[in-house]
């Protein structure tokens, strides 16, 4: 009893800060407000107050409903267009797995070459997706496992940060505006009745139960995203995007991702940080010049093209791209294919690496 007691306080603590701090960011029409709020307000706070890093953090049995939800949402924007799609998008999916192994060796060469990390430290630090999963092979397979952590922790807050950033440069504020008042526009639980909420539900935990009894990697996002796809598919559902939960979403994951910044003691930063920024510069650089490329023969803008490139993580950039009023399944659909590959050839790769 007194663990969930005490993941409800370190809930309530990261969710007031999140609240406040998102509600400023909104008021002041800056872009992603509760996304990017939640994240500066929980990093900020916990790093100038370390007494309250331990009231800090979102446990799993909050984190994982939030996830269930945005696999249906982002399911529910696969329609039987789809299957017309992807045989567009086989150019740039194919661009984005080549990508994809071409910084993982670049970032690979750089950390083993010139910065002296052991061979399988390096490799997980320089894959671009699955974090988490890097992140606990880390555990069984290194001895700096929280250097795995911090290197991908680096560049997703990076991807975080700076995308909102490039909505207003490139866009104007007219657009950030316009993002926000996507948002507004989202239906609220109350105008949605019960019975839409009992297939959002329906659809979740169905989805995630069926993904785990077949033993589908992160049965929690990828159960509901193809039960409620293919739900939509066939037109037996229409979930709309819920006002309230996706402000709860990005409460959640931006305060997850702020108390995990805020525990990292300055001095690991700092050690750490230049060979991490180094090999996230390479990573980004590397898709953007080939979201540059893309974006320029194909009918599809500039950070449209970038949020389904950018390894920030699937949670992350499918939010953002929900927030900026996106084709979410485009987006989904590349990173959901670039985790498919990490996922199946990272543990192939690394048990085989010598020490």
């Amino acid at each position: 009893m007194l663990p969930f007691i005490f993941d409800v306080q370190k809930l309530l603590v990261t969710f007031a800060i999140s609240l406040m701090v998102g509600w400023c960011f909104f008021f002041l029409n800056l872009p992603a407000p509760y996304l990017l709020g939640s994240l500066f307000g929980v990093w900020v706070i916990g790093g100038v107050l370390p007494s309250i890093q331990p009231f800090l953090g979102v446990a799993r049995w909050v984190h994982v409903p939030v996830i269930l939800g945005l696999g249906v949402l982002i399911g529910a924007t696969f329609t039987a267009d789809i299957f017309l799609n992807i045989q567009r998008w086989s150019i740039t999916v194919f661009t984005m797995i080549s990508v994809t192994v071409i910084v993982t060796f670049i970032g690979y060469m750089f950390l083993t070459r010139l910065r002296g990390y052991d061979p399988r430290l390096a490799f997980l630090c320089s894959v671009p997706g699955g974090q988490a999963e890097a992140t606990v092979l880390a555990r069984e397979l290194v001895d700096k496992d929280y250097v795995v952590a911090l290197f991908h922790l680096i560049r997703v807050t990076f991807v975080f940060l700076t995308t909102p950033l490039l909505l207003a440069i490139l866009e104007g504020q007219v657009a950030v505006t316009q993002s926000n008042m996507v948002l507004q526009s989202m239906p609220s639980l109350a105008e949605l009745g019960l019975l839409q909420i009992v297939k959002f539900s329906g659809i979740a935990v169905g989805g995630y139960f069926a993904a785990h009894f077949m033993r589908i990697p992160m049965p929690h996002l990828t159960g509901p995203i193809f039960l409620s796809a293919g739900l939509h598919i066939v037109g037996i559902v229409a979930i709309p995007r819920i006002n309230e939960f996706v402000i709860i979403a990005q409460l959640v994951i931006g305060g997850a991702v702020g108390a995990r910044l805020a525990q990292v003691s300055f001095s690991e930063v700092l050690q750490y940080l230049s060979d991490g920024l180094v090999n996230t510069v390479l990573i980004l650089a590397s898709y953007l010049t080939a979201t540059f490329l893309m974006s320029s023969v194909m009918d599809v803008s500039f950070l449209e093209m970038w949020l389904a490139f950018v390894p920030g993580g699937l949670y992350e950039v499918t939010l953002l791209a929900l927030i900026f009023g996106f084709d979410i399944a485009f987006v989904a659909f590349h990173h959901t294919v670039r985790i498919m590959m990490v996922f199946l050839t990272m543990p192939l790769i690394i048990t085989r690496m010598k020490r």
